[in-house]
């Protein structure tokens, strides 16, 4: 069983990585999903997503859930039958559930990739990393704050809100792999705790929200 890592991050808030590396057919084994599921199951194209999805119902077992206690509200956010906070993600070869008695939360997961630097100012201001030492460095740094925003947005999961404009992560260093952030939005502010892993060339982000107020 690949489980690549499990973090109690808090008390009530546990974050599971699966590394997919295993065939479909011994994914598909021991899981049964719902009619909705499964045709969903069978319209992806890609083995890949196929497997990543099976491997997040594998997750989903070892903290005793099934797939008929995971539903989608009509903005794509999961949900679970007994109210636990739960974010979903899924990149290339690892996926990965965070879950919340208390807090909600999200996660994300995404392979370290030099194309990050075109199109950093889309959701940065690109300026900001240019003192860093390297370009390795610039794309570490720039995963995580789009890990980090990424998780916020699934959080909140609101239309036209824009990772450029309305999420902001407080600036950190490499080696602290933690920071706060903060979404603004229709006059509503949203503050988070965020928090950062680097393994095999991926980086894994996730957001813990700590408050909300009505001022911007």
């Amino acid at each position: 069983m690949p489980l690549f890592k499990t973090i109690e991050t808090e008390p009530g808030c546990t974050l599971l990585i699966w590394k997919v590396s295993e065939p479909e057919a011994d994914l598909a084994r021991g899981i049964s999903l719902r009619p909705e599921c499964s045709a969903r199951l069978s319209g992806m194209r890609s083995e890949i997503h196929r497997r990543g999805f099976l491997s997040i119902r594998h997750l989903l077992a070892l903290k005793g859930y099934t797939d008929f206690d995971l539903t989608y509200d009509e903005a794509g956010k999961p949900h679970l039958s007994d109210g636990t906070h739960i974010s979903i993600t899924h990149s290339f070869s690892f996926t990965g559930i965070i879950l919340s008695r208390q807090a909600q939360v999200g996660i994300d997961i995404e392979m370290q990739r030099e194309k990050i630097m075109k199109i950093a100012h889309k959701f940065t201001p690109f300026r900001e990393y240019r003192s860093l030492a390297n370009d390795e460095a610039i794309v570490r740094k720039l995963t995580m704050v789009w890990g980090a925003k990424e998780s916020i947005y699934k959080i909140l999961s609101q239309p036209g809100l824009s990772f450029l404009n309305h999420i902001c992560i407080d600036d950190f260093t490499l080696e602290a792999a933690e920071s706060t952030g903060r979404a603004v939005f229709h006059g509503l502010r949203a503050d988070f705790r965020t928090h950062f892993l680097e393994f095999e060339g991926y980086t894994c982000a996730y957001a813990i929200r700590t408050g909300e107020s009505g001022s911007a």
